[in-house]
Order: structure tokens, then sequence, then C-alpha cells
């Protein structure tokens, strides 16, 4: 089923398909709509969510992204209990905010992101402190106006089948995110970097590979789409989401941000939006790439 084209789009293409289930576009800066499909239909969003966890903290009054937080059992623990993506943090390792950010943000870690939240909720015990930052992202989703998302987990792996959102929803939110510095730096790299602090004091350094491979690099050793313009944004991927994407490219000072909700073929639809969008002719690497990441 073809999406319904809502503004200007390159006269002498075609309509796109896409195996999404649910699907949006828009500019940007005009808020102009490019493309949609049940755009306005719930749908669970898997680890997308960190994209409004990661907004929760960089918009904490006063923050400071120096500031160190331990990676505890307990955050492993739960990484474990959901089957979640990791970022591999050694228990015990501390890493400033903004490392914990990357941690959550590039390869999709959901230890980091239980960090984050436990650091950034207010509490007595870690199960207050969680409770009360998925408090805050559901406070931040009525801030902006999200009436059609709830949250009720901080990564995207649903306790109770209460975190959903609409693809028009989630790219409003995702150009809310990319308007602040720090999160925008994290999205467009494709591969993040910290320092922590080992518990004995050492340092250990870190390196993940960016879970968005429409920003890798394309070549032998990492078998990326390295898509011109794209930069960014965040994946996900379980089992009642199906894989999702949130991607934004910027060509000649136009940015267009897309969602793409339980889409088995999310970089494909991805490149060919953005191809009709751009009127470009990017082609897809002829070697077989496979999507088994978060």
């Amino acid at each position: 089923m073809a999406g319904t084209v809502l503004a200007t789009a390159p006269a002498q293409a075609a309509t796109p398909t896409v195996t999404a289930s649910g699907a949006f576009m828009f500019n940007s800066t005009t808020g102009a709509t490019l493309f949609s499909k049940a755009a306005d239909t719930k749908r669970p969003m898997a680890s997308t969510t960190k994209i409004m966890s990661a907004l929760v903290v960089l918009q904490t009054p006063g923050l400071n992204l120096s500031r160190k937080i331990t990676l505890t059992q307990t955050h492993r623990n739960h990484q474990t209990s959901v089957s979640g993506s990791s970022a591999y943090i050694y228990v015990g390792d501390k890493l400033t905010t903004a490392g914990m950010l990357n941690a959550m943000l590039a390869p999709s870690g959901c230890d980091a992101a239980a960090a984050l939240a436990d650091a950034y909720g207010k509490g007595t015990t870690y199960t207050a402190r969680k409770t009360n930052f998925i408090a805050q992202m559901n406070a931040k989703a009525k801030a902006l106006g999200l009436t059609n998302t709830k949250f009720d987990s901080f990564d995207g792996n649903s306790p109770t089948k209460n975190n959903w959102t609409t693809p028009r929803d989630l790219a409003k939110l995702t150009r809310t995110a990319l308007k602040n510095t720090t999160f925008a730096g994290i999205v467009k790299t494709p591969y993040a970097k910290a320092t922590a602090t080992a518990p004995n004091g050492n340092p250990r350094w870190y390196t993940w590979k960016n879970s968005n491979m429409l920003i890798r690099p394309k070549t032998d050793a990492d078998p990326g789409y390295a898509y011109p313009g794209a930069i960014g944004v965040k994946t996900g991927t379980n089992t009642p989401a199906g894989p999702c994407l949130v991607f934004a490219v910027t060509r000649n000072g136009k940015t267009v941000i897309g969602v793409l909700l339980n889409d088995a073929s999310r970089y494909t639809d991805a490149i060919k939006l953005s191809n009709w969008t751009f009127g470009s002719q990017y082609r897809m690497p002829m070697r077989p790439i496979t999507d088994n990441e978060d």
C-alpha cells in the first residue's frame, strides 16, 4: 500500500511504497508532511524510546555532562532480564553523563539507559527513581504536545504494554531532540567513544558501533550504507514493535525526518523515501547486508 503524499515531491517520481506498518516523513524546518502511512496509529516503538530518555536527561535543569555515573549490577540485571541490547559496560565502571548518553544512543545500550534513569530519576530506591524518570518522560511528552504517546519504560522494553507512540509524534519528538547539540552530535557519529574509570581507578576506553547503518561507512570491515546527508538518529527492535527506524537526512539546507515502525525493510525504505524526497539516485550496496542489530 502506498503512503499518502501531502506535500511537494519530485513530480517525475512515483509515490513510494513502504513495508512499514506505520510511517511518516516531514520537513523539519517547515513542518510540511512529505509522506504518511497510518501516521496517527499508536504502535510500540522499541528502543526509539531512548530518544525521549535522552531528552529528559539533556533538559535537566543545571545539567552537568561531566557528572559521573556508576554502572551497577542492578543496571546489568535489568538489561539481561529484558534481553535488551547492551553497551557492555563493566559493572563498577564510572562514566560521565555524556559517556553514558553515548552508550545508550549509539549501541542502544539498555544497561546505560537503566543507569541514566537511576541517576536522573528522583527517589530513595532504584524502583522509585526509574518510576519517577518514566513520569518525567510522560510529562515531557505532554509538554511537547505528543498526545498519542505514552511511556512505561525508559528503553522500550515495556512491562505493561503501555509504551507506544505514532510515527507523527515520534517525528515531532525527534525534531526537538535534534535541536540539542549533544544529542545531534551523538546520533550522527558512526563510532561513539567514552573513557570510564574502572573500580581499581584505572581508565578504561570504550568504542561503540552506532546501530544505525545509514550513517556507518560502506567498507568491507563495516558494511554500512553511508547514506549521503544522513545525520541519525535511532534504531529499535523487539518482538512487539518489530524493526523500527527514525532517520534524518540533511542536504542543501533542507532536513527531513522520517519514522518507520514495524518495518522489516527499514533501511531499504528509509533510502527509498529519502531518494524520492531529494530526487536522488543513491543505489543500495550490491553485497548483502545483514540487519541483525537493535
